[in-house]
């Protein structure tokens, strides 16, 4: 057998336990993984000024970007903020053994839908090795076990990160196993074959590797292919208000998917505000990219084409266009956007309104930036990606996005037999108040 089928395999068995692992133990594993990252701290930033040694080596040849440079940096700092995040997550209620449903069939007959862990999940993401920390701890809170695959310039962190996190799990009581770390991109190929060992894939990425995992799998995939998001200003737009969401939605970390890549003005503002717009982002070093209305007003703006609408630059780049209605700038996020996050900066409730019914993305925001499309800041504690899909999660997926559920029924020898034919007895269907983990602890 493969070392990935191997440690595929390991992580099933470890998941059957930890599904029914107490809240407190799952706690106390993630306070001290978060006091051992920070004790580790030392040795993380050397693994990662490996990588990071690498990386500005590929970036001199041109192999790389600067962004995923900027991407994959960890400091004592952004430590600080990892063990922070996972100490968060010990802190959310138990997602885990949550009633949803509970019902009387019948006298004696009680039937009960329960949350539970949806098993093994199967993580490949891209070279923030911060992703790695988010995703063990949301899998371990939620109960599941984790195949970990992160990027190759990462490889040094994540393999640092990976072993904090399991000793310091393994230590407090969580079944070994239960987190597993693949390297190889050979191995990807071999990890989307696994459908009976893996029961979920969350890749984090590219638009293009997203579509190579989701056309190679049989495997369930959640996530989204990009970030294409977008603010309309509107005509009744607060331009203070405007100007500093424009502004924090593209500068303050462009290479992230929440951050602005299209931004909409419409025209009965657009050049009072570009012209402040254009300023303010010319001081930040950010390249426009306008329609012929834009570049009327901003003539040193590059000249967009259809493919700047439907591109996600993870950059200091922005493209505009000037729209005449709330209507228009709705059909064109619609037509381009990728369904991850858009906004809408006014003062026009009946706009607002409009915008936030008709925009069909994950998650729609008024007079705010795109970039707290964000599990943490959601307060989900964390999040294992942003599901810009319809079907089981949607928006930034915390721990919920991390559960399915199970059907308990509790009969006293109750047959089907009993409520068929002439004579059958009816069902009575009555509400319970009652929880699951009340009726487990007397059974």
């Amino acid at each position: 057998m493969s070392d990935v089928f191997q440690k595929a395999a390991a992580a099933r068995r470890a998941a059957l336990k930890l599904a029914n692992v107490t809240t407190e133990v799952k706690n106390s594993a993630l306070l001290k993984i978060a006091s051992a990252i920070l004790k580790e701290k030392e040795a993380l930033l050397r693994a990662n000024a490996r990588d990071l040694k690498a990386a500005e080596a590929l970036l001199r040849r041109g192999r790389i970007t600067a962004a995923l440079v900027q991407r994959l940096k960890l400091s004592e700092e952004k430590l600080r903020d990892i063990a922070k995040m996972v100490q968060s997550v010990a802190q959310l209620a138990d997602p885990v053994g949550r009633t949803l449903y509970a019902v009387e069939l019948d006298r004696g007959l009680e039937l009960y839908k329960v949350s539970c862990p949806i098993g093994v999940i199967g993580a490949i993401f891209e070279s923030r090795p911060d992703v790695l920390p988010q995703i063990s701890a949301l899998c371990l809170k939620s109960g599941n076990a984790v195949v970990l695959k992160g990027g190759s310039e990462a490889r040094y962190s994540n393999e640092a990160l990976f072993e904090v996190i399991r000793g310091a799990s393994e230590e407090a009581g969580i079944p070994p196993g239960w987190i597993q770390l693949i390297e190889a991109r050979s191995e990807v190929r071999e990890l989307l074959k696994l459908d009976e060992l893996i029961d979920l894939l969350v890749p984090r990425g590219s638009k293009e590797f997203v579509k190579y995992i989701q056309a190679h799998t049989s495997i369930p995939v959640l996530g989204h292919a990009e970030g294409l998001c977008h603010i309309y200003v509107d005509a009744d737009a607060d331009m203070e208000k405007a100007l500093r969401v424009c502004y924090d939605a593209k500068v303050q970390y462009p290479a992230v998917c929440n951050a602005v890549e299209t931004i909409l003005v419409h025209s009965s503002i657009a050049e009072r505000f570009l012209r402040e717009l254009g300023r303010l982002y010319a001081e930040a070093g950010v390249e426009i990219r306008g329609d012929e209305r834009v570049r009327e007003i901003l003539p040193w703006a590059k000249r967009a084409t259809e493919k700047d609408w439907r591109t996600e630059y993870l950059d200091l780049i922005v493209s505009i266009k000037v729209v005449d209605s709330v209507q228009e700038a709705i059909d064109h996020i619609n037509t381009y956007g990728s369904k991850h996050t858009d906004a809408i900066v006014t003062e026009n409730g009946k706009n607002a309104l409009l915008f936030l019914s008709e925009v069909d993305s994950s998650s729609v925001m008024l007079n705010a930036s795109t970039r707290f499309s964000d599990g943490y800041r959601y307060g989900l504690g964390a999040e294992v990606g942003i599901s810009t899909g319809k079907i089981h999660a949607r928006g930034p997926v915390g721990l919920e996005g991390l559960t399915t559920s199970k059907y308990y029924l509790l009969g006293r020898g109750h047959v089907v037999a009993d409520y068929l034919g002439p004579g059958a007895k009816p069902f009575t269907h009555r509400p319970l108040k009652r929880e699951w983990l009340d009726v487990k602890r007397k059974l």
